[in-house]
């Protein structure tokens, strides 16, 4: 039997258009947890030819978003920030880890941390979510 949170990431990423276009492949999900990973392409790079801080905000927040969503609990961003310690590469593998640090009745708070394939911080991104009344899953879909 499937577990809940992978269940969850699998159904989200059917929809998930950017997430796709990311390239973003699982590595582990678990209850409040996400850890996953991508491959820096040409196209995701700035005019500096450095990893655009777009594209390392949208793999923290896809991480967030399978991580929060991890209860069967549909969760949507309230707010979200991000520091860039280092710049990202083309070709570098860039792995995103949600940690969930407060989890309350209405909201979460995670962390993410994204860390290239040498352990390097490229960003480091704090988000709040508000989970609603509503299940991403029902009874037939797990």
């Amino acid at each position: 039997m499937i577990k809940i949170p992978e269940a969850v990431y699998n159904k989200m990423m059917k929809t998930d258009h950017f997430s796709q276009w990311l390239g973003i492949e699982s590595l582990e999900h678990r209850e409040g947890y996400c850890k996953i990973q991508m491959k820096v392409r040409k196209e995701m790079l700035n005019g500096f030819g450095i990893v655009h801080g777009g594209i390392t905000f949208g793999l923290a927040d896809s991480a967030l978003a399978f991580a929060a969503n991890s209860y069967n609990i549909l969760s949507v961003t309230l707010d979200g920030f991000i520091s860039y310690p280092n710049a990202g590469k083309e070709q570098d593998i860039l792995i995103a880890e949600a940690i969930e640090k407060s989890n309350n009745k209405k909201t979460a708070i995670y962390d993410v941390i994204v860390k290239n394939q040498d352990g390097l911080s490229i960003g480091l991104y704090r988000a709040t979510v508000y989970k609603t009344k509503k299940e991403v899953l029902n009874n037939s879909t797990i």
